[in-house]
């Protein structure tokens, strides 16, 4: 145990997260109103909606599927606008987080491909994300802002220039291996299905009966688009049932999810998941444990949420989520901020 707990000490002060990111990520914060601001600063009046109150119902109207949206899709956006809404992005992400959301983007193009769609297709297409803003974008004010459509949803709730929550964030992967083309064999979420495969292929027998919790794979993500995350208590294999290597891979796997977040984000969330006590992460699968098996598992905890399914198009389509059960839209950060700005 002592051995593990030092390990994620480790991985969330100094290892982990690579001083690269960390650099980045420090650029970015100190100019992310700013950011916003010229986002905003691109647009005309003739152009969609984009800016909601923080506390709109629309901040949660959250949706992971091809449909209508409100806000500003990029390919309604011109070059210039474009490219502050994808500036936008890169500065409220790490840069491994920036990459994997214009990855999911492009697998649009693939999907295209895949279902024989002409070249001109509007229904796949990675232009057909939506930019949207909540608040008022001043110095310490609440604001948000979103970015979604097709197997993307990010959400940040900031203060200024902090961000204090940056989920619900959801990841998809249609297809999650790409079957031909010029990118056959590319895997955008790659980590998550490889990372928890080999976590779950090193339980042993009397391991493997708890964390199994059912023998078919869930059809999708539990949790759904609600709210406020609803997933009862956990279950599955609990962290000290683990070996000290499974230990770690767990760590590694809970990395994969986080360091799509900038360095700071991703740093808070796994300190409050090791002051909440790792004793209390449990790993659950269900389905099976061959390549190309339907396939579904989480990662739970006091504080969060991880869910993963891969049960769509013959186990090659995945969804991913991140959940804070405390902290999702910033709900508990802003509430302490103005519990205090009233003292």
């Amino acid at each position: 145990m002592k051995r593990s707990i030092t390990f994620f000490l480790l991985f969330v002060l100094s290892g982990a997260l690579t001083t690269a990111t960390a650099q980045q990520n420090k650029r970015s914060k100190a100019t992310l109103i700013e950011v916003a601001q010229q986002f905003y600063q691109t647009l005309n009046h003739n152009q969609p909606q984009l800016i909601y109150d923080f506390e709109d119902s629309e901040r949660y109207n959250w949706h992971f599927i091809p449909r209508d949206r409100n806000g500003l899709p990029l390919k309604a956006m011109g070059e210039d606008q474009q490219q502050a809404a994808m500036h936008l992005l890169r500065a409220s992400l790490s840069q491994a987080g920036y990459q994997k959301a214009k990855d999911v983007m492009e697998l649009e193009n693939m999907l295209r491909m895949v279902e024989n769609r002409p070249a001109n297709d509007t229904y796949r297409d990675p232009n057909n994300y939506y930019f949207t803003v909540f608040g008022n974008l001043q110095p310490g004010e609440a604001w948000g802002w979103r970015l979604e459509g097709h197997h993307l949803s990010l959400n940040f709730s900031s203060l200024s220039n902090e961000i204090v929550s940056a989920t619900p964030t959801f990841f998809g992967s249609n297809p999650a291996n790409v079957p031909r083309g010029p990118k056959k064999g590319w895997r955008v979420l790659q980590p998550e299905e490889d990372v928890a495969s080999a976590l779950v292929k090193s339980l042993n027998q009397d391991q493997l009966k708890v964390a199994l919790i059912a023998e078919e794979a869930y059809p999708d993500i539990i949790t759904g688009t609600e709210i406020q995350a609803q997933i009862g208590n956990s279950e599955g294999l609990a962290y000290a049932q683990m070996s000290s290597e499974q230990q770690d891979q767990l760590m590694q796997l809970l990395k994969v999810y986080y360091s799509v977040h900038r360095a700071e984000v991703a740093e808070k969330a796994l300190q409050d998941i090791q002051k909440a006590g790792l004793e209390n992460i449990y790993f659950a699968w269900a389905g099976g444990l061959e390549k190309g098996d339907p396939h579904y598992y989480r990662l739970q905890g006091s504080t969060f949420v991880i869910e993963y399914d891969n049960t769509q198009n013959n186990a090659n389509h995945i969804h991913t989520v991140i959940r804070d059960l405390k902290n999702d839209w910033g709900k508990d950060a802003l509430k302490t901020h103005y519990e205090e700005a009233h003292k």
